[in-house]
């Protein structure tokens, strides 16, 4: 009865949407280029007028896709393709009356920065996934594989292919010269791909494609056009070898006595990375001894709920094709792959006695790792990942001068699977996943999974010309080890089994093993007439666990929801387009209690003159909250009203911004947040672009956790109203010297303190009132002795309990300057430059002051490297 209760909202969107669509879609007749095989190779230098292009004809009539769907567009574009055995050969000619304002704007490769033009290729032709080639006015190349019908687009993919492009007085033209052993297609006697062109005149903000894809039309790569003419193409296995060697020198301050912290380091290391084409829609990739030292670090983040932060992969090597082992199975970041997994930091610190000092490891060494993956002609898409990681020890100097050495973290081996299959003319999918984590645990580290697994099952299924669609997903969950390492997982924040009011779940300490489900059905529209929508229910349960190789934040918890949107598409005189969305929710947990109800309006509108207005208001009531107390009961939180306003300025000008302000507000003024955020882009020049983005949040919340303790033999939860402000400035400085050298500046000082007044604790978790909720301690029961608060509760002049002050304030400083060249196309030489520095300062500084302290006199620690990789190719 309770799962209909929770579907009832979700219909009735369901139902509204329904009755105000207009159910048919018309087809747009789909465009055919037919090529020919060439007769002379042209020279690729940008000039389309070499007479090796005379075998083929031009084709053009481009149609506006934005900002007036279906008109003609400002220009038009022409484009021209031929072939021979191993190359695909693409002339362009973008016409422009007004030469001079073509925007040239010289970026690193990847940057689709002013006038471009994108090829989009769907060689396997599932209608699904196509490989998008890219080149700009200024010849800057950029290519992204994009899946997911065109929702997903991966610019980690990075092939090897020419380019070049020419502005003259009728606009400009470009030349592509494409290997097909960077293209992936089955075997035929002739060839029949998906193909479009999109145009970009970036001073006017406008697109337009050879294919016409109406705004009404759900789909993209689906809808693409077709190219013939391919015959007797022979597969071209791809053989990519990469050797790299990397020299680095670190400086940092020398600890006096520490054996292990001189001042300075320097090491060398090599490695390999392999491209090998299994058969012509396989590949097969491999990586021994990785290093990532180009990349940048982390930001700052600081987790005052207490829950794990998400940070985004950045390493080229589990980037790419990233997004054929993706399974966001549920809501947020939750996946059952969280690639930052492996190569993790290490699971424990050293254990020294006094005068004792270590070498630790910064994180677990990656072994190899492979992947294998593709997409078969049939519909099939295959993904395959092994990956090893070794044990890693820590290095201890002994008082006496001896040494030995204490296991950090174990060897352990990650495998991840995942295929998908097309059918029903691509219109439907039905998918796979399945993960593995084995520990060699060898009689240490009790308190790990020896082993975890996980899998799940995915589909999706579109009908009325891809208008409607249903998708979903279910998973499981099995984690095995000692009763240690599980009844650790059981009280965990994201499980808090030992809830002292839940029913539903209790810790177990007798249990090795615990085993869950998850997963998300979702109903919709998107596509046809202006109405879109969608309905849903989401659902994590108790013992639900994939943190071993993926990623979960919380677990215990139904959501059903539903969106509503109304979509304007056709200009006026006053904006390009606009949306306005309805979204509600409900969150349940195992037991039945209904935990919140979320309602949010929004809207977006943008302007004739490219500027656009996002905003927004919600409304989270009958809140409560199983985690806050972080294993204590649930917890009722006010009701809390949210709005926030951002403002963008056309970003096709020189300097462009973006203005934004959130609010969040709630009953009796327990909580209160105000962030403003300013974001800013300048390119002085087609070489040069700097970024700056500044972000201030101030928070008062009088009900922050602080810790839990002891009275009378019962948990006391403690609290405190927290003023936390948090800064966090980001400097980017991009220049270019060509499209192949490139130096890039990225820097990133952050801030986050905390101060706390009014520490109470709490009384009645569930009680309506804040006052009957918590109790605040008076000056009789509390004061400060060497920065940990005593407290005397009953007064009786005995201190009852205490606790360490938890006023705190963090500063972190992150630089990288990085010189690429790419001497030769896939051959790169990296020269970085990196510095960092954290700490723990006075929390009662002053903002400015604490991060200035940070920048320009604390000691901080530098790292110089170089980086050349060459790859061999066939």
């Amino acid at each position: 009865m309770r799962f209909f209760l929770i579907l009832i909202p979700s219909f009735l969107i369901l139902s509204t949407g329904i009755m105000a669509q207009e159910v048919s879609i018309p087809k747009v007749p789909k465009r055919i280029y037919t090529t020919k095989k060439l007769v002379d190779v042209p020279v690729i230098d940008g000039d389309v007028s070499d007479k090796a292009w005379d075998v083929v004809p031009w084709s053009t009539d481009f149609t506006e896709k934005e900002p007036d769907e279906g008109t003609p567009p400002a220009y038009q574009t022409m484009f021209k393709i031929m072939y021979d055995d191993k190359y695909l050969y693409i002339a362009l000619r973008a016409w422009d009356d007004e030469p001079e304002l073509i925007q040239q704007r010289l970026s690193r490769r990847d940057g689709f920065a002013g006038d471009r033009i994108n090829v989009l290729i769907d060689s396997y032709h599932d209608k699904r996934t196509a490989f998008v080639f890219t080149t700009t006015a200024a010849g800057v190349k950029g290519e992204e594989f994009a899946s997911q019908n065109g929702e997903n687009w991966d610019d980690s993919w990075n092939p090897i292919w020419y380019t070049d492009a020419k502005v003259d007085d009728k606009g400009w033209t470009a030349e592509m010269k494409i290997p097909f052993s960077q293209l992936r297609f089955g075997k035929a006697k002739e060839q029949v791909w998906g193909f479009n062109i999109n145009r970009t005149i970036f001073r006017l903000q406008e697109r337009s494609l050879w294919q016409r894809i109406p705004n009404n039309q759900a789909g993209f790569i689906s809808e693409a056009g077709e190219l013939h003419g391919l015959k007797d193409l022979k597969a071209q296995k791809q053989l990519e070898i990469q050797p790299f060697t990397v020299g680095q020198f670190d400086t940092y301050p020398a600890e006096p006595g520490n054996p292990f912290k001189t001042g300075n380091d320097f090491t060398v290391n090599a490695g390999l990375d392999a491209k090998i084409g299994i058969t012509n829609d396989l590949t097969l990739d491999l990586t021994v001894n990785p290093d990532f030292g180009q990349v940048e670090a982390d930001p700052g983040a600081i987790a005052l709920d207490g829950f794990q932060i998400f940070f985004r992969e950045q390493r080229p090597f589990f980037v790419e094709n990233s997004n054929i082992f993706d399974y966001e199975f549920a809501n947020g970041r939750d996946n059952l792959f969280y690639s930052r997994r492996i190569g993790r930091n290490p699971f424990r610190s050293a254990n020294l006695a006094d005068g004792e000092y270590a070498k630790e490891p910064q994180n677990t060494r990656i072994l190899g790792a492979a992947k294998f993956s593709g997409k078969t002609r049939n519909g099939w898409s295959i993904g395959v990942l092994e990956s090893v990681t070794g044990n890693e020890f820590s290095e201890i100097r002994e008082v006496d001068g001896g040494t030995r050495k204490e296991i950090a973290a174990p060897l352990t081996n990650y495998f991840v699977t995942r295929i998908q299959k097309d059918f029903n003319q691509r219109n439907s999918f039905i998918g796979g996943i399945f993960t593995a984590t084995n520990r060699h645990l060898n009689g240490y580290f009790n308190e790990l999974h020896k082993a975890a697994y996980s899998g799940g099952i995915d589909f999706q299924h579109n009908w009325n010309n891809r208008a409607y669609y249903i998708d979903g997903n279910v998973i499981m969950s099995h984690v095995l080890g000692s009763t240690e390492a599980i009844t650790e997982t059981q009280t965990a924040l994201r499980h808090n089994f030992q809830r002292t009011d839940a029913t539903h779940v209790s810790v177990d300490p007798n249990k090795t093993s615990l085993t869950g489900t998850g997963g998300r059905v979702e109903i919709g529209k998107n596509g046809g007439g202006n109405w879109r929508f969608n309905a849903g229910a989401i659902w994590r349960s108790p013992e639900l666990e994939l943190n071993d190789v993926g990623f979960l934040r919380r677990t215990d918890e139904i959501i059903q929801f539903g969106n509503l949107n109304y979509l304007w598409q056709v200009p006026t005189k006053t904006y390009r387009n606009a949306q306005v969305s309805v979204e509600q929710s409900t969150f349940y947990d195992f037991q039945g209690n209904l935990n919140r109800t979320r309602f949010e309006l929004n809207g977006r509108i943008n302007w004739i003159n490219n500027w656009s207005i996002n905003s927004g208001y919600g409304l989270s009531a009958n809140f409560y909250d199983n985690f806050f107390l972080r294993g204590g009961p649930r917890f009722r939180r006010p009701n809390t009203g949210f709005t926030y306003l951002f403002l963008n300025s056309d970003n096709s000008k020189m300097f462009s911004f973006t203005l934004g302000y959130s609010n969040r507000h709630s009953q009796e003024n327990v909580t209160t947040r105000d962030r403003f955020t300013i974001r800013t882009n300048y390119q002085p020049f087609d070489a040069l672009s700097l970024s700056l983005n500044v972000e201030y949040a101030n928070l008062f919340d009088a009900t922050q956790y602080v810790t839990e303790t002891n009275f009378n033999n019962l948990p006391r939860y403690i609290l405190g109203r927290i003023q936390n402000q948090t800064l966090t400035t980001t400097l980017r400085l991009n220049y270019s010297f060509t499209p192949n050298l490139s130096l890039q500046f990225y820097g990133q000082p952050f801030i986050s303190k905390g101060q706390f007044t009014d520490l109470n604790y709490v009384t009645n978790p569930v009680a309506k009132r804040l006052d009957n909720r918590i109790a605040i301690y008076d000056g009789n029961q509390i004061h400060m002795e060497n920065d940990r608060y005593l407290i005397d509760e009953n007064t009786d002049g005995i201190t009852d309990y205490s606790f360490s002050n938890p006023d705190f304030s963090f500063v972190q400083l992150q630089t990288n300057l990085v010189a690429r060249w790419e001497y030769i196309p896939g051959s790169e030489l990296f020269l970085v430059w990196s510095r960092g520095s954290s700490g723990n300062v006075n929390p009662s500084n002053d903002l400015i002051d604490s991060v200035s302290d940070q920048v320009f006199q604390e000691p901080s620690n530098d790292t110089f490297l170089i980086k050349a990789t060459y790859r061999f190719a066939r």
